[in-house]
């Protein structure tokens, strides 16, 4: 298997993820926001932090309302991490390793594209922004079983798996680090009282909301969900179960040159964080540190096996 193709699919893969990822973040936001009465400090700002992009923002808008920011966060093209960007890129990459791909695979990101390209104006108005965004997830969720029904789990399969797992744990992690500002102790009086609809919608922007009244078996309460997300090996978007999903790709691929033992080290390091024992800012800098391994992790992953790095 080609070094360039590798790589492709392991971007194919963190591109389709992010796609999926924005979309499903952008919903459950309006959904929370809805639930919540005015006053309470949730707004629109808390997803440009969730995607990093404070920076990038406010050098084109002003304000962070509604308005802007699913534009920036959906369609805009100068945004390499919107909706739009991501699935164009992913779209890229799978034209260029069709031959590794079932062809459905290939029809369903291209309707996707072309879908997103002819509704671009869909975004404005809140009610055919929900019809638009539940399209782009139905579409990611069928390219997921796509490829897991009709493609042989060999090399080209488990690169995909890998950049999946890298960017789900990611933005987990990322969504984690918003969602511990609810534990702080000088949050208001508002917030207090409706912690618990915040800490529903942040289950269910990670599709865990069902699997957290099956497993945990106790009231909504912010210490059990962080850890519950952190630590649980078999839900899907836990940051655990990522790392698993990483490793045992890891270990199926040839020429991996230690990267196993250096993911042992970091699910150890996972393992070993206690929310019931941590202040809010040591969890800040724990899942901030998180981060910055995970980043690490790909660029040992693009050094071991992609002939130059993508800056991503």
């Amino acid at each position: 298997m080609l070094s360039r193709s590798a790589e492709r699919l392991y971007w194919l893969a963190r591109y389709m993820e992010r796609t999926e990822n924005t979309a499903k973040l952008v919903s459950v936001h309006m959904n929370l926001l809805m639930d919540l009465p005015k006053g309470v400090e949730m707004g629109w700002q808390q997803l440009i932090s969730i995607s990093g992009s404070e920076k990038k923002f406010h050098e084109a808008n002003k304000l962070e309302n509604e308005r802007n920011v699913t534009r920036f966060l959906l369609t805009d093209l100068g945004y390499s991490g919107s909706l739009f960007s991501s699935l164009s890129a992913a779209r890229e990459n799978i034209r260029t390793t069709r031959e590794l791909l079932p062809d459905e695979a290939w029809e369903q990101v291209n309707e996707m594209y072309l879908f997103t390209k002819n509704n671009l104006d869909a975004i404005s108005s809140r009610s055919s922004r929900i019809a638009f965004l539940n399209e782009i997830l139905r579409g990611c969720q069928r390219f997921t079983g796509l490829l897991s029904g009709y493609m042989s789990h060999h090399h080209p399969y488990r690169f995909i798996r890998l950049g999946r797992n890298l960017e789900r744990a990611d933005m987990t992690s990322r969504i984690l680090d918003l969602a511990s500002l609810l534990l702080s102790e000088s949050r208001s009086e508002e917030l207090r009282l409706y912690e618990t609809i915040l800490w529903m919608n942040i289950l269910t922007a990670l599709n865990a909301l069902l699997m957290y009244r099956q497993h945990v078996r106790s009231r909504i309460k912010g210490d059990d969900v962080l850890n519950f997300l952190l630590l649980d090996k078999t839900l899907p978007r836990s940051i655990s179960c990522c790392l698993v999903e990483i490793s045992d790709s890891l270990n199926q691929l040839p020429n991996h040159d230690g990267l196993p033992e250096k993911l042992v080290e970091l699910e150890r390091y996972v393992q070993a964080i206690d929310t019931h024992q941590t202040t809010q800012l040591q969890l800040r800098g724990i899942l901030d540190d998180l981060q910055n391994k995970l980043g690490e992790l790909h660029q040992q992953i693009a050094d071991n096996w992609f002939l130059r790095m993508t800056d991503e």
